[in-house]
């Protein structure tokens, strides 16, 4: 079983690098050293880079580092403060609207009770912000695919830790929560934001670095089939294709040729397990046709 880490316990990016290894995770040293930064600093990060190539992964693997909670906010175009932050249980309100009836409360006394942290639903925001016993890692997924609107709701959160409430009040976190915000940059993110974060750019690795995160995740394979699936993978991303494959399909690919029995790839292999790499058939039908040149 692998022993989870304190912040503390963190001399320097290396040692975070070392750690993360232990849970599947392969951190470069300049990306280490972001996150050393992220850890010592308490200061969000911001990660960019094109989808699959890890930048969700790292909170999860981060988290599983600390033993502490992920909490995760799946961005979306239409998010508002109802769904990432808080809304308040409009049924259970009536209830107790209903209970309090024929009771000698004051107005003002019946409103502080229905609007009381019991009637509260917390959205990952202020869960994040309401942690009582550590800080988690606070996860806030593709942020370039809400609206700017949204995105600068986020600027109180990222500057103070608190948010407010009306109702109740400011609530400020106990703990500040370890922020990594992501992004695949479909559209630019705000200077504001931006000055509130340390910032990493991740991209498609090297063959020579895939080939040891495939290796990591499944530590039975082949050499030689792990050096195809890989030699492969990095051709498809040099084509224009419809969804360039990120790593994540790329140790699909090579599960499935696994789970199938195969040792190498062959023309059969390649046509029967294309659909694990590539998803769409105009992609899968130009791959086939060029596997009689390939497998000659």
């Amino acid at each position: 079983m692998v022993k989870s880490k304190t912040v503390q316990s963190f001399k320097d990016p290396s040692e975070i690098a070392s750690a993360l290894e232990a849970f599947q995770y392969i951190a470069e040293e300049d990306f280490a050293t972001a996150l050393f930064l992220l850890l010592k600093l308490q200061k969000p990060l911001l990660i960019e880079g094109p989808p699959g190539v890890g930048k969700t992964e790292i909170a999860l693997a981060l988290s599983r580092l600390l033993d502490t909670r992920l909490i995760r906010l799946q961005c979306y175009e239409g998010l508002d403060v109802n769904a990432a932050v808080y809304e308040w249980n409009y049924q259970k309100q009536l209830l107790g609207i209903k209970l309090q009836e024929g009771s000698n409360l004051s107005v003002e006394e019946k409103e502080k009770h229905i609007f009381g942290h019991d009637y509260l639903l917390q959205r990952p925001l202020l869960q994040s912000i309401m942690a009582e016993d550590k800080p988690p890692v606070l996860l806030i997924d593709e942020l370039d695919r809400s609206d700017e609107e949204f995105e600068a709701f986020l600027l109180e959160l990222l500057s103070a830790f608190q948010i407010s409430i009306p109702e109740i009040g400011t609530i400020r976190a106990k703990f500040k929560p370890y922020v990594i915000l992501t992004s695949n940059r479909t559209r630019e993110l705000s200077d504001a934001l931006k000055r509130r974060c340390l910032y990493h750019w991740i991209d498609y690795p090297t063959a020579e670095k895939e080939m040891k995160i495939v290796k990591k995740r499944l530590p039975g394979i082949e050499e030689k089939l792990l050096a195809q699936v890989v030699q492969r993978v990095q051709y498809f991303r040099t084509q224009k294709l419809s969804k360039t494959p990120g790593v994540s399909e790329t140790i699909d690919w090579a599960e499935s040729l696994l789970a199938l029995g195969y040792r190498e790839i062959n023309r059969q292999a390649y046509e029967q397990t294309l659909g694990a790499v590539l998803k769409s058939e105009t992609d899968i039908s130009q791959a086939k046709m060029e596997s009689a040149e390939l497998f000659k």
